[in-house]
């Protein structure tokens, strides 16, 4: 299971006054309880705190300074993408790209540049889908400009988009078939990842709802999250659905050794 940790994200007040006060240690703060919940990527996202790229790049400095885990750059502007890929000091993993013609021919493109890996999220210009067979669509529209770019599909992240399950709550089934049908794209297959949190959200039980649905989706085939790395119910309980479908060595102190091996 690959996690990229979610927390370093201009949607969490902390961080919007960390950008706004140049406050580093907030930064590393998260970075390295992230780092030490075993997460494979740090997300860094700006949002709408500011629309200066020096800002973004001040965030990936202050998150590379505290910890050497890679970077999850996520921004839509492809200048800031660009940039942030410069500065980052191990492979990083961009993030997204859509299915739209213009972001695919512009963000593959700056992977291969740079040996980055790349989300793929199942949007188009006419936004998110709503039914499985949409997902299916865009997931194989985007794997195939990525292969005809020459991208290998283990550097593909394919996104089937999470609805939030207290006003979608239909879409909880249609992402988890869409996730069983990614995994026939080829052989190997890409990675299949979400935004966990997105199916909890505006709920009372938000950390429940999502280890269980991240657990159904490890079931169907999911081997990646954008996600609260530091819940550590949440990460044990997607290691132990790996070990229940054999996708790991059993142990009795699994958990341990798991976690072990990724610090």
């Amino acid at each position: 299971m690959i996690f990229i940790g979610e927390r370093i994200n201009a949607g969490f007040k902390d961080i919007v006054r960390a950008i706004k006060e140049r406050d580093e240690s907030i930064i590393k703060k998260w970075a390295l309880k992230q780092a030490e919940s075993g997460a494979d990527y740090l997300d860094v996202n700006i949002g709408a705190a500011s629309n200066k790229v020096d800002d973004f790049l001040w965030m990936v400095e202050a998150t590379q300074n505290a910890v050497d885990n890679p970077i999850s750059i996520d921004s839509y502007k492809i200048n800031f993408v660009e940039e942030a890929l410069k500065i980052c000091k191990k492979p990083a993993l961009i993030n997204s790209t859509t299915a739209h013609d213009e972001k695919l021919n512009s963000v593959i493109p700056l992977a291969l540049k740079y040996n980055a890996s790349v989300i793929g999220v199942c949007m188009d210009e006419k936004g998110s889908p709503q039914d499985v067979n949409q997902r299916v669509e865009l997931a194989a529209k985007i794997f195939t400009s990525a292969v005809e770019q020459n991208l290998p599909p283990q550097r593909l992240f394919l996104d089937p988009v999470i609805m939030p399950l207290k006003f979608m709550q239909e879409q909880g089934g249609n992402i988890l078939e869409a996730i069983q049908q990614f995994k026939l794209l080829s052989d190997p297959p890409p990675h299949i990842v979400v935004g966990l949190s997105n199916i909890s959200s505006q709920t009372q039980e938000s950390k429940l709802i999502n280890r269980i649905f991240l657990t159904m989706a490890v079931c169907a085939g999911l081997d990646a999250a954008i996600c609260d790395v530091a819940d550590e119910e949440l990460v044990n309980s997607a290691i132990t659905a790996e070990i229940i479908l054999n996708k790991q060595i059993y142990s009795d102190s699994y958990i341990k050794a798991y976690r072990s091996a990724r610090l």
